[in-house]
């Protein structure tokens, strides 16, 4: 048996480094780490500070030359964009690692913490860290000066209804707020009969037309004015107009049918009364408790008008009343309500009370209607009406009063009213002194239709509080609590010491 003696196993010396003389591994430089930073800064050309343009309006930052981007705070998008601004300066150098160090959100400053590495003296790889701070400059972007301009558009929207009343108005101000279309509006005013909408390119206008076609009956037309030219690049500069025209029909209104509508409806009477204006008009014959639906294009087809207004309906006083329990209609009839009651009354002006006259009619508010109750109906017997078809009709057939809905008192139910809506911020040419009392229409409209209230976002009031009384309990319909929304703010999210540190000083 032989004795094998192991290989001896290679070890390294150490060298001393050639600047402070401290015993070193060896490496190509032959120089410690900290003599070798004294030596060679890897991180020189590239700056320490560098500007970020932020724009308060729309809450975006530029990215060089031209591109307004969204990025949030510390986000990867963010860290990109910030790269970028150093990207020209590090080509000379490899990144490692980078990340974001902590500031304060007011502080108007992003520090960014680099890792780099370069091949230094004789092949050495130096790695150093150092912090980037990024100073947030304001700038406001095109769109916003746009915006901020007022009278630069490329599209309007122009609604019209040819009408006395703003119910639909304001029910379509509640649509565009709930589906949030009015975001990118560069303007909203309201005029005489209508509203404009001014958009910053023709898509946005476009997608308003279609929103309301599909919400309204209405019809549009699209025109365009040549605005600049370009020769050389063959490019146009447009300006469109969208005219939409919404049916001159509100809730609450009495129509009159022409013969062939009416017979295309299910043989319902010509003279109805309109429960509910929403993608299509909803009609209801107040002698026989029929129902029918007519679209924008079948209005537009067989077009017919308001007879009366809401200013023109009279103070009525239920005398008696007699529920029709079996109602019979004829060969073709259409469909019939479910949720109103057919009954004949005799009803009387409060203003005549003196005259002892009395008229008597057939309505569908059986289902509200008791003695001695004050309903809001239309005088036709005395009043002066001007329509083709209500002319050719029958006299015999044309009814002596329409009641349209039960009269409560208003001052109570706007003390009862705990809840509230949003408005649409918008430019207004004069205020209109009848505005406040078609608004509170409109709410009572919320509150005694379950269906037209589906479509609407309905806010908390927390500024009025909630009184239960039976003493003051008329019978008037009420919004539950359950319907309700809280509405939020910023305060709310962040507190009252957040939503400082969100504002500028």
């Amino acid at each position: 048996m032989e004795y094998m003696q192991a290989p001896p196993s290679s070890s390294h010396g150490n060298i001393l480094c050639c600047t402070c003389g401290v015993p070193i591994p060896p490496n190509p430089a032959n120089m410690c780490v900290s003599c070798l930073r004294t030596q060679v800064d890897i991180s020189e050309g590239i700056p320490k500070q560098v500007s970020v343009h932020f724009c308060r309006q729309c809450e975006r930052y530029l990215q060089p030359p031209g591109t307004w981007i969204q990025c949030a705070l510390e986000s990867r998008e963010l860290l990109t964009l910030c790269l970028k601004k150093l990207k020209a300066s590090m080509t000379k150098v490899r990144l490692i690692d980078a990340g974001f160090l902590w500031t304060e959100p007011h502080s108007k400053r992003i520090k960014v913490k680099l890792t780099i590495q370069k091949e230094v003296l004789n092949g050495a790889i130096l790695q150093q860290v150092f912090v980037v701070e990024f100073v947030i400059l304001h700038q406001m972007c095109d769109d916003c000066h746009r915006v901020e301009a007022k009278d630069f558009w490329k599209a309007v929207v122009q609604v019209r209804q040819k009408t006395v009343h703003k119910k639909t108005f304001y029910y379509l101000e509640q649509l565009i707020l709930k589906h949030k279309l009015h975001q990118n509006t560069v303007r909203i005013k309201e005029i005489h009969e209508g509203i404009d909408f001014y958009y910053g390119s023709k898509q946005h206008g476009q997608k308003m037309v279609d929103f309301l076609q599909c919400t309204v009956p209405c019809r549009a037309k699209t025109s365009q004015r040549l605005i600049s030219h370009d020769v050389h690049s063959n490019t146009y500069n447009y300006k469109s107009t969208f005219s939409v025209e919404i049916v001159p029909v509100c809730k609450d209104s009495v129509v009159c049918l022409s013969p062939r509508l009416a017979q295309s409806l299910g043989n319902m009477g010509q003279v109805c009364v309109c429960i509910r204006v929403s993608s299509s008009i909803h009609l209801m014959d107040p002698n026989t408790l029929q129902v029918a639906e007519v679209d924008g294009s079948t209005y537009w087809r067989h077009p017919f008008n308001s007879l009366c207004s809401p200013r023109q309906l009279e103070e009525f006083l239920v005398m008696d009343i007699d529920i029709i329990r079996d109602q019979r209609l004829g060969a073709g009839a259409g469909l019939t309500s479910n949720k109103h009651t057919l009954a004949e009354v005799w009803v009387q002006k409060t203003s005549e009370m003196d005259s002892g006259q009395q008229y008597h009619c057939r309505t569908f508010l059986g289902h509200l209607l008791n003695i001695g109750d004050l309903v809001m109906g239309f005088d036709f017997a005395n009043a002066n009406i001007n329509d083709e078809f209500l002319n050719k009709m029958n006299p015999h057939h044309v009814p002596d009063v329409v009641l349209i809905k039960k009269s409560y008192d208003r001052m109570r139910r706007a003390r009862n009213r705990v809840w509230k809506l949003r408005e649409l911020e918008r430019e207004r040419d004069a205020a209109d002194t009848d505005d406040e009392r078609q608004y509170n229409e409109f709410l009572e409209d919320l509150e005694e239709d379950e269906i037209l209230r589906k479509n609407v976002n309905i806010f908390r009031d927390a500024s009025k509080i909630p009184v239960e009384s039976d003493t003051e309990d008329d019978g008037a319909p009420r919004i539950s609590l359950a319907e309700m929304l809280e509405e939020l703010s910023l305060s709310d999210a962040t507190g009252g010491e957040g939503a400082d540190m969100m504002t500028d000083s």
